[in-house]
Order: C-alpha cells, then sequence, then structure tokens
C-alpha cells in the first residue's frame, strides 16, 4: 500500500483525495483550513492541520515516509514553489505539482518538482475539443505536443481495415485501441477491421488531430 501525503486541500486536492480512496493507498491530508479538511475527512487515513511553508511542521510528519508528496495548492503559486522547496530539502522521495501555466511548470520543475500537472489547462483543452468537435469522447495530454484521443470511428472507415486505412501514412495518427461498451482491445493487427459501435483509442500530436477533426 502506497502513503500520500496531499498538501492543499481546494477543489482539486479534494477530487486527488477522493480518487485515491478508490486504490490501494493511504493518504494523509494537510491544509491551514480545518474546513477543508473535514470535506476529505471520510476519504483519507490522517488530517493534519499544517502549512507546508513552515518546514518546521513538515518535518513532524516524516516526509521520506511517503511514496510520493501532491501539492495541490491552487491559489498561491509563492507557497507551492515554498512547499516544493521544503519537500526536496526533507528527502521526498516524488514530489508532484499544480501549475496553470509554463512559466510556472518550469520554475517548479527546476526547484524539485517531478511532476507537475494541469488540470485546468487539461480541463479546457477536453472541453474545446468536446465542444467543436461532438465526436471526441475523452482526451489526455501526453509530453511534447501529444495527446491520446477517444473519437467516434468515422462512417467511412467501418467495415475497413487498418491495413486499407493506413492513417499513419495519410494522417499521421496511430490507433492503439478500439473501445467497444467499456471494452478496451489493444495491440490490433493490420487486418483488424472497424465496425459499428466502436471508438477508437488513438494517439497523436495536438496538431495533426486538430487538422484531421476539422475536416
Amino acid at each position: 500500500m502506497k502513503n500520500i501525503l496531499i498538501i492543499g486541500i481546494g477543489r482539486f486536492g479534494f477530487h486527488i483525495a477522493k480518487e485515491l480512496s478508490k486504490l490501494n493507498t493511504q493518504v494523509l491530508a494537510v491544509d491551514t483550513n480545518e474546513e477543508h479538511l473535514q470535506k476529505v475527512d471520510e476519504f483519507v487515513a490522517k488530517t493534519l492541520i499544517g502549512d507546508g511553508t513552515d518546514i518546521d511542521f513538515l518535518k513532524t510528519v516524516g516526509i521520506n515516509t511517503f511514496d510520493e508528496s501532491i501539492v495541490t495548492i491552487g491559489d498561491n503559486f509563492q507557497a507551492s514553489l515554498e512547499t516544493v522547496l521544503n519537500l526536496k530539502e526533507l528527502g521526498a522521495k516524488k514530489i508532484t505539482a499544480r501549475a496553470s501555466m509554463e512559466s510556472q511548470k518550469n520554475l517548479l520543475l527546476k526547484i524539485g518538482a517531478d511532476l507537475v500537472v494541469y488540470p485546468e489547462k487539461q480541463l479546457a483543452k477536453w472541453t474545446a475539443l468536446h465542444s467543436a468537435n461532438n465526436s471526441v469522447y475523452d482526451f489526455m495530454d501526453l509530453d511534447n505536443n501529444y495527446g491520446v484521443y477517444e473519437i467516434t470511428t468515422p462512417a467511412e472507415w467501418k467495415d475497413k481495415t487498418l491495413a486499407e486505412l493506413d492513417l499513419r501514412k495519410k494522417h499521421n495518427i496511430n490507433i492503439i485501441g478500439v473501445k467497444e461498451k467499456n471494452k478496451m482491445k489493444m495491440i490490433l493487427g493490420p487486418n483488424y477491421t472497424l465496425k459499428d459501435g466502436e471508438n477508437l483509442v488513438i494517439i497523436a500530436k495536438e496538431s495533426d488531430i486538430n487538422k484531421f477533426l476539422s475536416k
């Protein structure tokens, strides 16, 4: 069972704590606001009132006992920076931090964060994709402007094999699986025939998928 520390229980921190409660994890939630902690009390192993910018407080937590420390402070970037610096100094094994812009991401990585996430940016991109094209069901951002997209199988692709479609050559996109009634099929051969009722799971560069979807 993994031990995970969450510092900052706003809306984002709340949802992370809730989702982690469904997995094989033990979570300590830290926030300066007792009301915020009360909202996640049922989802976590323990809550603690405290400030991540206070290194003396963090020393009492036992940072090196956690497999991962997640900094979800969203309304005070200075506090987020100081917290990440403190965690790094105390020997945190893995630090995940929240950012809202590229400059914040770069700074967080420079001072010691191992992973930086953009909840608002990712949600905005998903909403824009879904609104602009109803065929997009889901989306996950990857590094270097690549993403994983779940889309409806275009009508003109049905009953054709992957070899016939040759999507990598024609559109520079790769089908990595298909979903049918929430069941995923992976590692598809060139003779796999697409059929009605399937969604495609595609990996592609953002510019290439946008060009394809705009047709």
